[in-house]
C-alpha cells in the first residue's frame, strides 16, 4: 500500500515517512535509484523548507502534539476570561482587543515554525484570524445568538473554574464557603463505671526533698472503694520523661494498715489517706486505681509536684570595705520559681530592717505563677508529652548593692526563702537548731560580714609654698603632716602609706613648680603624724595616701619648701665710758654685727673679781646693736662672750674659737633717775603721786628734790637710802593745775655730789571729766540716709583723749561700745537706725560722770525708693512672677507701677523678647517719674514671651543699691494674630448637585491657637449672589472646608476667606486681594440594593442595582478597611465570604467620575454558628452507674442559640454506631453544660443562632442552611 498514489490534495507526506517508505520500495524491487548529483538549486530548496526546530530534537508529530496543546490551553483561558465577565461585569473593549492580538500572534506567528500539516496559506491563515477576532467579539460583548451559546459555555467553564468575587474582592469557590465541617466540632463519649472514688493530694500541700528531707509521704485519698491496683504517672521535671508506678495490692494493704491507725471507726470502704513514700522529685498525677471487681474508680485531677526544696546562700566577697562603697554581693538563689527570699542587715549590732526580693520565673507558661481552676497543672489530654520544664529548679544570682555610709560592722543575712509551690526554708531557725550547728561547717554562707573603714585625709601644716621650713645645715626634721580622716577629725588608726614627690633647689623651675623628671617616693607614717624626716633642701609635695584598707584624699596645703639659712656669728668693737666727774672708767659700750637669722641670742659671762660669774643673754632682732656694759659696784670685771643661737640654729654655737673676752676696772658714780620713762604723769584731784627711782653709786645715798606749782618751789630731801630702788611719794596734790618733781642732787658714800636734770610733770585735773549729747537742729535725734555713717555731737570735759562707752536699745543684742575720743566736740559714728544711750566716761586720768538729761540719741532713715506693682483682674503672681494678662500682635497695653520714695524717681528695666519664630532679643530702657504713679507701655509689635525685669530704681535721695533692691519681673504673652489661606489657592474643586453625594473638601492652613473661627465668602458666578459661612470651633491647624449644598447651585463659584479668629481672641481681617478657589457642581448616580434584608450569612449573595453612566466605580467598607469596584454594567454582586459589616459608601459613573453619590447602605454579614463539644476533641469519660457525667458545649455567633445533639451508642471497632436519641434544646450564654447519665456518643448534628444555622444532616443532597429572620 506504501507504493499507492497519493492524491493531490492529501496531506503531504512527511520526510521520514517518504524516506523509510522509499527505502522499504527500494528493498522489495531490489532497484535503487543512481544517486545523481543536483544542482545548486536543488541543493538549497530543502534547505529553506527545514522546520525551525530540528526533527532529530523533536519529531514532527510531537510539534504538532505540543501546538495543539498550547491552543487549548489559551481557549480554556478565554473561556476563563469570559466567565469573569459574565460573573464582574469587566470591561469588555480591553478583553477584546487582548484575545484579538493573541490570536493574531499565535496565527501568524505559526507558519514561521514550519511545522508539516501546519503550513496554511495567507488566504488561509486570513480566513482562520477572521473567525477568531469574530468569536472574540461575540464572546467579550456578549451578543446575543440564536443558540444557549452563553449558558453552555458558563456551564463548561464552570466544570473547570467555578470562583466569584467575594466581599474581599477576591475570588473565591463557593462550595468551600458553603461547606464548612469545622462549624460542628467534637464528641464525648460516655462509660458507665463501678463506684468509688481517688485523688491524690486533696490538700494540694507542698512537698520537696533535700540533704535533710531523703523522701515525702504523698497523701492518695480513697473513698468508698478497696483498691487492689495504683498507678501512678511520674513526670521528671529534669528531663520530661514520664514513668509509671505501681503499687500493688501487698504494699495498698500495708500503707491501710498505717492509715487504719488513725481511724476510731473503720470499715472496708471508709475514706482513708494512704502516704506513698517518695524519694525522687517530679510530677506525680494519679492515673489509674482499680478495685476488687476490677473496675477503674473514678478520678479526682490533682496533680501533686515534689520538687528540690529551695536554698539560698551568699556569694563571699572581700569583707574590707571604705566608706562610700558599694556592698556589691550576690545571693545565689536554688529554687522553683516565682521566688520569694527574705533577707535583713544589721549595722553596728543594731538592725536595720529587712527586704524581700521576688523572683519571677523564666518559663512564661508555669501554671504556678497563675489562678488555678482545677487540680491539673498539665495536660489532660496528653499528659505524658507535657513539658514541665517550668517546675525545674532556677539558678538565680541576686545583686544587692547598697551604700556603706557609716563605718562599723555590716551584716546581711538570710532569713527565709519561699519557691512558688509554697515551700519554705526558714533560716532563722534553722541557725538555732543543734543541727544546723552540727552541719554549719558543711552548708554554705548565709551571712555576709563586711569591716567598714574610714578613709584618710593628709595635710601639710605650718608649712606651704609661701612660708619655707628652715631647718639648720646637717639637720633634719619631721615632715609636718597632719592626718586626719572622713567621718570625723580624729587621727585614722594604723600606719598610713604616703607618696611625694621631691625636687632639689638646683632643679626647681623658674615657676615653683616640679622637674618634669622628678621621681615618686614613698614613706610609712603611723597614725598620730609624721614620723618621717627630711634634710635635703627643696620642694616637697604630698601626691596620695593610704591607710591599710583605703585610700584617700591630700589636701591643701600640700606642698613645703625646705631651706638651709647661714649659720649665726657675731663680731664685736668696744670703747670705754669715762666718769666726767672723777675720770674713772664707768662702763664698756660694745657694737655687735650679727649674722644668722633674727631674733639672736647672745650668752656672755660677767665676772667680778672676787665675786660669782652672773651669766647674762642678750637678744637682739637687728643685724646690728649696741651692748653698753655699765656696772653699778665697782671693781674689776671680766666679760666673756660664750655662744650665739637664732630662730633656725636653736642650740647655741660656741664662741669660745674667737676669744671674745673683755676686761675693765669700773668705779661708778652716783646718780638718780625716775623709772617711769614718761616725762608726765596725770592724775586726778586730790590724790598723791608715787614715782619709782633708781639709785647708782655707793650707798647709802641722799636725794634732793623739788615740788613745783602756780611758781611756788618746794625743796625736800630723803637720806639714808640704802636701797638703789626707792619710791618716792607726794603729799595730796589738792590743787589743780601743773606739777613739776625734779631730782635735783645725789650723794653717795664717797660725798660726792653729783647734780641731777631728772624732772616730770604732774597734771592735776581741774575737775572730773562729764559726757552728753549735742543738738542737731535742736533736737537729739536726726533724720539720714541708709547705711550712711552718721555723727551723733559729743559733748565732752575733761582731758582727752576721752574713752566713752555706749549702747543701741533698739539694736538687736545691746552690745556696749567702747570709743576713745580726742575732742571734746568730736562725734559718734554709727551706722545703724535705733536709739543710743551714753552709759560711762572716762579721760585719761579720771571716771567721770554722764548728763542724765542728754544721754541719749535717735537715729532714723530715709526710706528707700520701692517699686510696687499692684495686683488686680489683669495680673495675677505665680511663684514670685507677676504674669499680666495676656494681649494679640498690635494691640496697646500698658503696666501701672506705684513708687515709694522722694520723688523724681529714676527706674531702669529690661525687655526680653522669646518670639515663637527666630532668635531672642533683649533690650533695656529707662524712663524718669515725677510723681508716685508711672505706667510702663507694654510691647506688641512682635508675637511671642515678652519678659519685663524692673532692674534698677533710685531717687532724689538714693541711688541704686542692687543689695537693697529685689528685681521685680512680669511676663506677658503676645499672641500671633492667626492667619488662613488656602493650601491649592486657584483650584477648582468640583462638587455634586445632590447632596449625599459629597464633593471635595477644600483644604485650609490655618495659623494660631485653636479652635479658631473662620468666615468665608462663596459668590456664585451667574447670579454675583454672595453668602458669608461662618465656621466656629475648628480644632485642628489644618481644616478641610465642605461647602453646604444650600449654598451651591449647577454652576461654578468663587469661594474666598473673609476672617479668622483663634482660642486667644486675636482676629485676622483679610482683604479683597486674598487667594481663592473655584467650585463647580455637577449631577450624580446612584446605587440601590436589590434585596431589603440587611442581616446575612457566610455564603449569601449580596446584590445591587446602579444607575447612571456605565462603567461604575463602587466604593465600599468591609471589616473597617476601604474597598473600591469596577462594576461595567447596572448590576453589582459580591459573595458573602467572611463575617462583617458590608457598607456602600459611595457610587461613581463615567459621567461624573470626580462626583461620587455618597450613601450607606449596610449589609450585616454574620459568621455561621459554631459548636465545640469537649473543646472540639473526641473525649471519654467514665462514671459510676447512677452518675453523671458534664457535657460542654460551646458556641460561636450570637445567642441565643439552639442546638440539635444525638446519643449514639458505643460500637465495636468497624461498625457504625446506632442513633439512641435525639435532643434538642436552646443556650442564652456562649456556653452551656448538661448532665449525662445515659452511656453512649453525644455529637451534634445542628446548630442555629439568632441569624444564620448549619446542619451536618443531608436534605435532599444538601447540608441544610437557614437566614432566620
Amino acid at each position: 500500500m506504501n507504493g499507492t498514489p497519493r492524491l493531490r490534495s492529501a496531506y503531504p507526506s512527511t520526510p521520514q515517512a517518504r524516506q523509510k517508505r522509499d527505502k522499504q520500495h527500494d528493498a522489495a524491487t531490489g532497484l535503487s535509484s543512481p544517486k545523481v548529483p543536483l544542482p545548486n538549486e536543488s541543493r538549497s530548496q530543502p534547505d529553506a523548507l527545514a522546520p525551525t526546530i530540528p526533527f532529530d530534537l523533536v519529531d514532527a508529530p510531537s510539534q504538532r502534539f505540543y501546538v495543539a496543546f498550547f491552543y487549548l490551553a489559551l481557549l480554556i483561558w478565554r473561556l476563563c476570561d469570559y466567565y469573569g465577565l459574565v460573573s464582574d461585569e469587566t470591561d469588555s473593549f480591553r478583553l477584546f482587543m487582548k484575545w484579538v492580538v493573541i490570536d493574531g500572534v499565535v496565527l501568524y506567528g505559526l507558519p514561521g515554525l514550519r511545522i508539516p500539516w501546519l503550513q496554511w496559506s495567507s488566504t488561509t491563515m486570513t480566513m482562520l484570524f477572521a473567525l477568531h477576532a469574530i468569536a472574540d467579539y461575540v464572546l467579550m460583548f456578549r451578543v446575543p445568538v440564536s443558540i444557549p451559546l452563553e449558558a453552555w459555555l458558563i456551564a463548561f467553564t464552570r466544570l473547570f473554574y467555578n470562583r466569584e468575587l467575594a466581599v474581599s474582592e477576591r475570588r473565591v469557590k463557593a462550595a468551600n464557603v458553603l461547606n464548612n465541617a469545622s462549624l460542628i466540632l467534637g464528641k464525648q463519649i460516655i462509660h458507665i463505671l463501678p463506684e468509688g472514688s481517688a485523688m491524690l493530694n486533696p490538700n494540694q500541700t507542698a512537698f520537696c526533698l533535700d540533704a535533710l528531707t531523703a523522701s515525702v509521704d504523698l497523701p492518695i485519698w480513697i473513698n468508698q472503694t478497696n483498691p487492689v491496683l495504683i498507678e501512678l504517672l511520674r513526670i521528671d521535671i529534669d528531663t520530661n520523661t514520664s514513668e509509671t508506678l505501681i503499687i500493688q495490692a501487698k504494699e495498698i494493704q500495708r500503707l491501710k494498715k498505717q492509715a487504719d491507725k488513725q481511724l476510731s471507726n473503720r470499715t472496708p470502704t471508709s475514706p482513708r489517706h494512704l502516704a506513698y513514700p517518695v524519694k525522687r522529685t517530679g510530677l506525680y498525677r494519679l492515673q489509674k486505681v482499680l478495685d476488687e471487681s476490677k473496675l477503674e474508680v473514678q478520678r479526682r485531677l490533682s496533680d501533686t509536684l515534689v520538687v528540690h526544696c529551695p536554698s539560698a546562700h551568699v556569694r563571699a566577697v572581700p569583707q574590707i570595705k571604705c566608706i562610700g562603697d558599694l556592698s556589691d554581693f550576690y545571693i545565689e538563689v536554688d529554687a522553683t520559681p516565682p521566688i520569694h527570699i527574705k533577707y535583713s542587715k544589721i549595722v553596728n549590732n543594731e538592725e536595720s530592717g529587712h527586704a524581700v526580693l521576688s523572683i519571677p520565673p523564666n518559663n512564661p507558661i508555669s501554671p504556678l505563677v497563675r489562678q488555678r481552676t482545677s487540680g491539673a497543672l498539665v495536660s489532660n489530654a496528653s499528659p505524658n508529652e507535657a513539658d514541665v520544664s517550668w517546675a525545674r529548679s532556677q539558678s538565680t544570682r541576686i545583686s544587692v548593692n547598697e551604700s556603706l555610709g557609716f563605718n562599723g560592722q555590716w551584716q546581711y543575712s538570710i532569713d527565709e526563702v519561699q519557691d512558688g509551690c509554697g515551700n519554705v526554708v526558714d533560716y532563722g531557725k534553722r541557725r538555732l537548731r543543734n543541727t544546723y550547728q552540727r552541719h554549719a561547717s558543711t552548708e554554705l554562707p548565709l551571712d555576709q560580714t563586711f569591716s567598714v573603714y574610714e578613709r584618710p585625709r593628709a595635710a601639710l601644716q605650718g608649712c606651704d609654698s609661701q612660708h619655707a621650713l628652715q631647718v639648720p645645715k646637717g639637720r633634719s626634721i619631721q615632715l609636718p603632716l597632719r592626718i586626719s580622716s572622713t567621718g570625723s577629725e580624729k587621727v585614722a588608726q594604723g600606719s598610713h602609706q604616703i607618696s611625694y614627690l621631691f625636687t632639689p633647689n638646683a632643679q626647681i623651675l623658674s615657676n615653683q613648680e616640679h622637674a618634669e623628671d622628678t621621681a615618686l617616693a614613698h614613706f610609712t607614717s603611723e597614725s598620730h603624724g609624721s614620723n618621717y624626716k627630711v634634710h635635703e633642701p627643696g620642694l616637697y609635695t604630698l601626691q596620695s595616701v593610704r591607710s591599710a584598707f583605703c585610700a584617700g584624699e591630700i589636701l591643701e596645703p600640700s606642698s613645703c619648701l625646705l631651706s638651709n639659712p647661714p649659720e649665726p656669728n657675731v663680731s664685736i668693737v668696744t670703747q670705754s665710758i669715762p666718769d666726767r666727774c672723777a675720770g674713772n672708767s664707768i662702763g664698756l659700750l660694745v657694737d655687735l654685727d650679727l649674722t644668722g637669722s633674727p631674733p639672736f641670742r647672745l650668752s656672755y659671762n660677767i665676772r667680778r673679781r672676787g665675786g660669782a660669774v652672773t651669766p647674762k643673754i642678750a637678744e637682739s632682732n637687728l643685724l646690728h646693736t649696741q651692748l653698753e656694759l655699765r656696772p653699778t659696784h665697782s671693781g674689776h670685771y671680766t666679760y666673756e662672750f660664750l655662744d650665739i643661737s637664732d630662730s633656725v640654729y636653736r642650740e647655741p654655737r660656741s664662741l669660745r674659737t674667737q676669744n671674745l673676752v673683755l676686761e675693765q676696772d669700773v668705779k661708778p658714780p652716783a646718780s638718780a633717775r625716775f623709772l617711769d620713762a614718761y616725762p608726765s604723769r596725770k592724775t586726778c584731784i586730790g590724790e598723791p603721786v608715787a614715782l619709782g627711782v633708781q639709785l647708782s653709786g655707793e650707798p647709802p645715798w641722799r636725794l634732793d628734790y623739788e615740788l613745783i606749782h602756780h611758781g611756788r618751789r618746794q625743796k625736800h630731801r630723803i637720806v639714808g637710802i640704802e636701797s638703789s630702788l626707792h619710791t618716792l611719794a607726794t603729799d595730796e596734790l589738792k590743787t589743780g593745775g601743773e606739777y613739776s618733781l625734779a631730782l635735783s642732787a645725789v650723794t653717795d658714800s664717797s660725798g660726792c655730789k653729783v647734780s641731777l636734770e631728772q624732772e616730770t610733770k604732774i597734771e592735776v585735773a581741774l575737775q572730773r571729766p562729764k559726757a552728753a549729747f549735742g543738738l542737731v537742729e535742736g533736737q537729739r535725734s536726726i533724720l539720714a540716709l541708709e547705711d550712711r555713717l552718721v555723727r551723733l555731737p559729743l559733748r565732752l570735759q575733761g582731758e582727752p583723749p576721752w574713752t566713752v562707752q555706749y549702747r543701741n536699745i533698739d539694736g538687736p543684742d545691746g552690745d556696749i561700745t567702747s570709743g576713745v575720743f580726742k575732742n571734746s566736740n568730736d562725734a559718734i559714728d554709727v551706722g545703724d537706725a535705733g536709739t543710743y544711750e551714753l552709759i560711762q566716761v572716762n579721760d585719761g586720768t579720771c571716771p567721770g560722770n554722764v548728763d542724765a538729761v542728754a544721754n541719749r540719741f535717735t537715729v532714723k532713715w530715709v526710706p528707700r525708693p520701692r517699686v510696687q506693682v499692684s495686683e488686680s483682674a489683669v495680673i495675677e503672681v505665680v511663684r514670685g512672677k507677676h504674669i499680666k494678662k495676656e494681649i494679640c500682635e498690635g494691640d496697646e497695653d500698658a503696666l501701672e507701677i506705684s513708687l515709694t520714695g522722694t520723688a523724681p524717681f529714676d527706674v531702669e528695666y529690661s525687655h526680653h523678647i522669646k518670639p515663637e519664630r527666630g532668635s531672642q532679643s533683649s533690650t533695656t530702657k529707662k524712663f524718669t517719674a515725677g510723681f508716685n504713679v508711672a505706667s510702663v507701655r507694654m510691647e506688641s509689635n512682635e508675637a511671642g514671651t515678652h519678659h519685663y525685669q524692673i532692674s534698677k530704681v533710685s531717687d532724689l535721695s538714693y541711688n541704686h543699691d542692687p543689695r537693697k533692691f529685689s528685681p521685680i519681673g512680669i511676663e506677658q504673652r503676645v499672641h500671633a494674630r492667626p492667619s488662613a489661606a488656602f493650601i491649592e489657592s486657584g483650584k477648582t474643586y468640583k462638587y455634586c448637585k445632590e447632596e449625599d453625594a459629597g464633593g471635595e473638601n477644600v483644604p485650609i492652613a490655618l495659623k494660631g491657637q485653636p479652635p479658631f473661627h473662620l468666615e468665608v465668602e462663596v459668590r456664585h458666578h451667574a447670579s454675583s449672589k454672595t453668602e458669608l459661612v461662618t465656621i466656629p470651633n475648628i480644632e485642628s491647624h489644618k481644616y478641610k472646608l465642605h461647602i453646604s449644598h444650600r449654598l451651591l447651585s449647577l454652576g461654578t463659584h468663587t469661594v474666598q476667606l473673609r476672617k479668622v479668629r483663634d482660642a486667644h481672641g486675636c482676629q485676622r481681617q483679610m482683604d479683597q486681594e486674598t487667594p481663592r478657589v473655584q467650585v463647580n457642581v455637577a449631577e450624580v448616580p446612584s446605587i440601590s440594593a436589590l434585596e431589603s434584608q440587611t442581616d446575612y450569612c457566610i455564603g449569601d449573595r449580596i446584590s445591587y442595582m446602579l444607575s447612571g453612566s456605565p462603567p461604575f466605580n463602587v466604593f465600599y467598607t468591609f471589616n473597617g478597611q476601604e474597598r473600591k469596584a469596577a462594576a461595567p454594567t447596572t448590576n453589582f454582586r459580591r459573595l458573602a465570604e467572611k463575617p462583617g459589616e458590608f457598607t456602600i459608601n459611595a457610587v461613581a459613573d463615567q459621567r461624573s467620575a470626580d462626583c461620587k453619590a455618597h450613601t450607606s447602605i449596610t449589609k450585616v454579614i454574620h459568621e455561621m454558628p459554631s459548636v465545640r463539644v469537649s473543646k472540639g476533641r473526641t473525649a471519654t469519660v467514665d462514671i459510676h452507674e447512677g452518675g453523671e457525667a458534664e457535657i460542654m458545649f460551646e458556641f460561636g455567633g450570637t445567642p441565643p442559640f439552639e442546638f440539635t445533639y444525638t446519643r449514639s451508642s458505643n460500637p465495636p471497632k468497624g461498625k457504625k454506631p446506632q442513633i439512641l436519641d435525639t435532643k434538642s434544646d436552646i443556650s442564652y450564654e456562649f456556653s452551656k453544660t448538661i448532665l449525662a447519665s445515659d452511656e453512649g456518643m453525644y455529637e451534634v448534628v445542628a446548630i442555629k443562632d439568632r441569624f444564620c444555622s448549619f446542619s451536618t444532616q443531608k436534605v435532599h443532597g444538601k447540608a441544610g442552611r437557614k437566614l432566620l429572620t
